[in-house]
């Protein structure tokens, strides 16, 4: 069996979004800003309603432990901005990417980011997936779009983990 680079990225994100969406199925509205421990970053919304991220420009020691709404931003931002280089549109900043404000409205965001970048995947060929990356390397070029590809996917798998412990962990510490 001949199986091409893109074939074998895109196995590899169904595989990892079906371990995803198995934790994204069972969150409840109450786990998103379930802060787990003293120190954590969340998601708030600032004076206008905006729900924003904690967020510090030089990661503080020790690193916060971050709340599932905090993690489905993280997601929601550095997927979009993924999304926005392969479609050579002009990538967002940070700041500009906030989160839904609920549970239900951020699983919808992340659903639907999963379907813009299965379009990427789709039409992608192996001269694109050779091209020089442009995130999140800022067009090095020792690392490609395969890399890219590579990169989301394997994010994407560290995010679902997290989430999935802190699931599980609330879950737990409700009984």
């Amino acid at each position: 069996m001949n199986t091409s680079r893109r074939d074998l990225l895109r196995w590899q994100f169904d595989l990892t979004w079906a371990l995803f969406d198995h934790h994204l199925e069972r969150l409840v509205a109450e786990d998103f800003l379930w802060e787990p421990a003293p120190l954590c970053w969340t998601v708030r919304p600032d004076e206008d309603g905006t729900w924003v991220p904690d967020w510090a420009e030089t990661e503080p020691e020790p690193v916060p432990v971050p709340t599932i709404g905090w993690l489905s931003w993280h997601i929601g931002w550095w997927w979009s901005v993924a999304i926005d280089h392969a479609q050579c549109r002009r990538p967002r900043e940070r700041t500009e990417i906030t989160w839904p404000g609920d549970g239900k409205a951020a699983v919808a965001w992340l659903r639907d980011l999963r379907e813009e970048w299965l379009t990427v995947l789709d039409r992608l060929t192996d001269a694109d997936l050779d091209a020089p990356a442009p995130f999140p390397w800022r067009n090095d070029p020792a690392h490609t779009v395969a890399h890219m590809v590579g990169w989301v996917n394997s994010e994407l798998m560290k995010n679902a983990a997290e989430i999935g412990q802190l699931r599980l962990l609330r879950a737990a510490s409700q009984e």
